[in-house]
């Protein structure tokens, strides 16, 4: 089959399976010439299929020696299609990580159902015994409560009034205008119950339940809080609400499972192109100057380079974690960095149809977009006929 990427509305419908596979060494190679340091060794990864949970994974193995296990929800490849490309990314990394004799297993399914939780137990057991980090990045649309059999859905809505801003198509090059209406009661329950804390603290509670938790484990989820830009439709939105959710569920944690020593934290990150993040109205073009100003800046990251500064120099960087005054690690530092923000937000006020290629790097988002879905990888002959069985 020949591959090319099938974009509609800023989300990438297919995958290349040898670009995915490329890129997956690319990330690697990187984290090679990084130094190693004293971390993880039996590592849980929840939504490890790809971005930060992805990059999470790919750190503690290449530069802490730890064995993983990852659980996704992943569509596999069938004769007329391919598979998502976290189908591809999982089965890849897998084998590199096994080629140096590190544990290495993906289980796909759904991470809110029972029936997972237990897979996932068993498999730790197999392979580990006990687990000593637990990475909750679990990015979903839809939840079925595995207690009730209530299904879920949640929104990405302003809360209280309407929302209008510029955006972007960072694909075809042009600025959009979006409007978002506010949501309701319900919608902003729903997004809490899909994308809150109730999840990560069901995973918490069974795998110690279970004896598969160490002694004085970690366990980190990840949150985003952004400029006061995209506030609105995001962090006082309703994923806001959700996430202020999870934010919370860190000390709810901490208290339940203090007999553990069991430390549990919410990592701020920095914006960065992910297939979540892509969907998002005005991020897509609030990223665009991002990656601009960083770059001048020499303060770019993407997922990769991000984990590799929360694992070596935060998670176990030393005695302590350091934290904000609400207990989250902030590695979001450098992007809300005062001067970056300042000219980040001079930079949105000057940015037309016209001065879109000069005050923005389109090129770069462009190309993290594609290269995330397997595409615009260097030395990947497109036009080649590839298996899609990857």
């Amino acid at each position: 089959m020949i591959i090319k990427p099938m974009i509609r509305n800023n989300l990438c419908m297919n995958a290349h399976p040898t670009g995915s596979a490329a890129w997956v060494d690319e990330q690697i190679q990187w984290a090679e010439q990084q130094p190693t340091f004293a971390g993880p060794k039996r590592v849980l990864v929840i939504g490890g299929s790809g971005g930060y949970g992805l990059s999470s994974r790919l750190i503690a193995g290449i530069n802490a020696g730890a064995g993983s296990l990852n659980v996704a929800f992943e569509r596999p490849p069938t004769e007329k299609r391919t598979g998502t490309v976290g189908w591809y990314t999982s089965a890849h990394l897998d084998r590199r990580l096994q080629e140096r004799n590190l544990p290495a297993k993906t289980i796909m399914g759904d991470a809110f159902s029972l029936e997972i939780k237990q897979q996932a137990i068993e498999a730790i057991r197999e392979m580990f015994g006990k687990v000593d980090l637990v990475v909750y990045s679990l990015a979903s649309g839809v939840r079925t409560d595995p207690a009730t059999g209530e299904q879920f859905r949640s929104t990405l809505k302003p809360i209280g009034s309407s929302f209008s801003e510029r955006s972007i198509d960072p694909i075809e090059g042009h600025l959009t205008h979006v409007t978002i209406d506010p949501a309701s009661d319900e919608e902003i329950r729903h997004t809490v119950k899909v994308m809150g804390g109730e999840d990560w603290l069901l995973w918490i509670e069974a795998l110690a339940e279970a004896d598969v938790l160490a002694e004085g484990a970690t366990t980190t989820a990840y949150s985003y809080i952004g400029p006061k830009i995209t506030y609105p439709v995001y962090r006082h939105g309703t994923i806001g609400r959700a996430k202020d959710h999870l934010e919370a569920t860190a000390a709810e944690i901490e208290g339940r499972l203090g007999s553990l020593g069991v430390r549990a934290f919410v990592s701020v990150n920095k914006a960065v192109v992910t297939r979540a993040s892509a969907v998002i109205p005005v991020v897509p073009l609030y990223l665009a100057i991002l990656f601009k100003v960083m770059k001048k800046h020499g303060l770019h990251e993407d997922c990769t380079q991000q984990m590799y500064r929360l694992f070596a120099d935060r998670l176990y960087g030393g005695s302590s974690v350091p934290t904000d005054e609400e207990g989250r690690i902030r590695v979001d530092d450098w992007e809300m960095r005062e001067d970056i923000q300042k000219e980040v937000l001079d930079t949105w006020d000057l940015v037309t149809q016209d001065t879109l290629e000069t005050h923005t790097d389109l090129p770069g988002y462009r190309h993290e977009f594609l290269a995330i879905h397997g595409f615009d990888i260097a030395g990947i002959d497109y036009d080649a006929d590839v298996a899609v069985g990857g």
